[in-house]
């Protein structure tokens, strides 16, 4: 369980008063492409360092799939339905009509991309739940605090 004062911050954050040493890589294609940012004391980090573990990043891809593809699957569906039950003669739906509910489902896929990314579990540890509310809360918060920091920094220069 993380304690009170490293929950604010990401789990897959360098720790602040550990000095992290990378070995050296003898892949030349690693040294072109290792990047640097700056962490949240200014200090700089490699790409490796900042990159979200690939269980995180899984367990994200899992949940967009979900939350994305199946409103969006549902959207590419209804189109199609809607077409044959028209061209069929089975039902007169309005045009307005399905581009309303094809929009909408569409619109819902994408509301989920950033609902999967937000109700994941950043903990490397823990899975979470299946709606993941309780993360969504959670990240949503971190997430919005960084984007006030961020913001009142850039007004500070």
């Amino acid at each position: 369980m993380p304690s009170s004062s490293n929950r604010d911050s990401l789990p897959f954050e360098p720790k602040k008063n550990k000095k992290i040493t990378k070995k050296p890589s003898h892949n030349p294609l690693e040294k072109s492409t290792n990047l640097s940012s700056k962490d949240s004391q200014g200090k700089k980090q490699s790409t490796s360092e900042a990159a979200i573990p690939e269980v995180i990043s899984n367990r994200m891809l899992k949940r967009i799939a979900i939350f994305s593809g199946i409103p969006t699957g549902m959207g590419i569906f209804t189109f199609f339905a809607s077409y044959v039950v028209v061209t069929q003669k089975w039902l007169k739906v309005p045009n307005t009509a399905v581009l309303l509910v094809t929009m909408g489902l569409f619109g819902l896929g994408v509301l989920g991309l950033s609902y999967g990314v937000l109700s994941t579990s950043w903990d490397e540890e823990r899975e979470g739940t299946w709606w993941g509310w309780s993360d969504f809360t959670v990240n949503f918060r971190r997430f919005t605090s960084a984007w006030k920091n961020a913001r009142q920094e850039s007004i500070n220069k």
